[in-house]
């Protein structure tokens, strides 16, 4: 006579779908030989800024999330000229954000829910930022991403310059051991109580090795083996406590970096709690924080900006196709022409100041 054994295991789970391994991503959507150049060269542009050996100022420019990839890519053109144009300051870096984690529910990001309509095609979501992300690469641009399930980086790490950390996993030991084994600069944030020590602990454990559970190329569950993130660097975004982008919580910040042994090189976020969730105060806090750097905290290595075609933001609705055009779904963003004339102006005052130098 059978026992019967009462079921213990997956019953909350609705249902299982199948996934392509990330090898068969990658195969299908090659990396070529020009963007694999922009990339390695834009990591070490930034590894360099990072460690004082470039003094151009890094910029971490885009929409908060890619949820259209015509407005996006029109975007991405107009950034690529004004990035050629004032390299010579400035490197620029788009934020191709295709991740959006939420305080309780909302849309979760192109990877999550491509289609906009609640149908979750993941697979879709996949190919489709992976294409972004080449389209974006043969312009020449260099591309940020948060990077926030752990298994995403295996599917489109190889096109990305710049990884973030958010706010609300930067205290994740999972998102830590990750980050200890991306092969690009990674940032973190502070918390989202404005916790400085919570980043800090961040960066001592992504410098480290780890072994953790993850899955390989071919999709298969494996034991993941880091040797640890040299490229690991705080980012301000201010919390609940405040903004904390003046100077002298910038000076707080480098003061606890340095006590624990770590570079006191840093981002500044001008948007989040930083410009107090209005991105009409973003110009404002970029202007602060480069009469910072410009009078003489060159510790201060880079800023980020939430910038689309439109300012701004709009509800997602029933209908997608209702959408305004070049208007972000997620945090409010400037508008291109504030965002061109914060670049060009910033670039004209680097510019002007090492004349200035060598006169």
């Amino acid at each position: 006579m059978s026992e019967n054994i009462p079921v213990t295991s997956n019953i909350n789970i609705a249902s299982f779908g199948h996934l392509d391994p990330p090898e068969a991503y990658l195969a299908r959507q090659p990396i070529t030989t020009e963007i694999a150049n922009i990339v390695t060269a834009a990591r070490e542009g930034i590894r360099k800024i990072l460690h004082g050996e470039d003094d151009r100022l890094l910029i971490v420019v885009g929409p908060c999330s890619i949820h259209d990839e015509k407005s996006g890519l029109e975007y991405a053109e107009r950034l690529a000229k004004v990035g050629e144009q004032v390299s010579g300051t400035l490197l620029i870096v788009m934020r191709v954000y295709f991740e959006k984690p939420r305080t309780t529910i909302g849309w979760k990001g192109m990877i999550n829910d491509p289609n906009l309509d609640g149908t979750f095609d993941m697979g879709s979501g996949l190919e489709r930022a992976r294409a972004f992300l080449l389209e974006v690469g043969a312009l020449g641009l260099p591309a940020a991403t948060e990077f926030l399930d752990p298994f995403t980086p295996q599917y489109l790490a190889d096109l990305v310059s710049w990884g973030a950390i958010g706010a609300r996993t930067t205290e994740s030991q999972t998102h830590r051991q990750m980050a200890s084994g991306l092969s690009m600069p990674v940032g973190f944030k502070n918390g989202t109580g404005g916790s400085l020590q919570i980043a800090v602990d961040a960066l001592v454990a992504s410098q480290s090795a780890h072994s953790f559970l993850g899955i390989d190329a071919d999709g298969r569950a494996a034991i993941v083996n880091t040797s640890g993130n040299p490229g690991g660097h705080l980012i301000l975004r201010g919390g609940t406590t405040g903004t904390n982008y003046d100077s002298e919580s910038v000076m707080t910040a480098q003061n606890l970096l340095r006590v624990f042994g770590l570079d006191a090189h840093l981002l500044i976020d001008c948007s989040h709690a930083n410009s107090n969730k209005d991105h009409r105060l973003q110009g404002g806090v970029f202007k602060n924080v480069f009469e910072q750097r410009l009078n003489g905290n060159k510790g201060i290595v880079g800023v980020m900006l939430e910038s689309h075609l439109n300012e701004g933001k709009q509800s997602l609705g029933d209908d997608p196709s209702e959408l305004e055009y070049g208007v972000s779904i997620t945090d409010a963003c400037i508008g291109w022409e504030e965002t061109e004339k914060l670049l060009t102006e910033t670039h004209e005052a680097l510019s002007d100041s090492k004349v200035g130098a060598l006169a």
